[in-house]
């Protein structure tokens, strides 16, 4: 009887001895996600020896995006080491106040879409990754001048770069929810009226996003 309960006792703490499951951030994911952007764009007029017209404007952009995400990690340790792609559609944009008062000319600007494909590295405290984040965007901004003696516009696929960071939480050992916050820098377009008169937009926004991925 004495040799039974010890060796139960053994059993047991044995059991409980068993190192806790760690999650595996290592593999192939998909998912999808939506968010928000919002910006400041500037837009610098240039046209020489008129003092008297005012052309630069500062506003701001804003509005919803969502779209979807493929990614890789792998997990070295706590260390998780990864690249994602994403693509988004997206409505930002924003309207300038009148640039000369009684014209009627305004600015407008929008972001139709947008992608990155960026580097991802981070650490995991077992299910939850934090991680930074940073490579190449690219998207389809539009700027117009309206209602001016000047209507014009430029609409292009513009390539850039990102920076941000996130926090990833596993749910199961598929299933993860994301909240991540990116800064996009498409670069600046101008729009040329004619000699030595244009006017230039920086285009950047913020993004915040929730999302969800798959790990096969």
């Amino acid at each position: 009887m004495l040799s039974l309960i010890s060796g139960q006792a053994l059993a047991a703490d044995a059991i409980s001895a068993e190192p806790a499951t760690v999650h595996d951030w290592s593999g192939v994911y998909i998912g999808g996600q939506i968010g928000y952007g919002f910006g400041r764009t500037d837009a610098a007029y240039n046209l020489p020896n008129t003092p008297t017209i005012r052309g630069s404007q500062n506003y701001d952009t804003d509005g919803f995006l969502g779209g979807i995400q493929l990614g890789y990690n792998y997990q070295i340790n706590s260390t998780v080491l990864g690249v994602e792609a994403d693509f988004s559609g997206a409505d930002i944009k924003g309207h300038s106040d009148e640039i000369n008062v009684g014209g009627g000319d305004t600015y407008d600007t929008k972001v139709d879409w947008f992608g990155t494909l960026r580097a991802r590295a981070g650490y995991a405290f077992d299910r939850t990754l934090i991680y930074g984040t940073g490579g190449l965007a690219f998207g389809s901004v539009e700027n117009q001048y309206l209602d001016g003696p000047l209507n014009s516009s430029e609409k292009n696929t513009k390539v850039g770069w990102t920076i941000g960071a996130g926090m990833e939480q596993a749910i199961t050992d598929h299933w993860s929810a994301k909240f991540e916050y990116q800064y996009v820098d498409l670069r600046d377009q101008t729009i040329d009226y004619g000699a030595n008169s244009n006017t230039t937009f920086d285009n950047t926004f913020n993004t915040v996003r929730i999302g969800m991925n798959y790990k096969f």
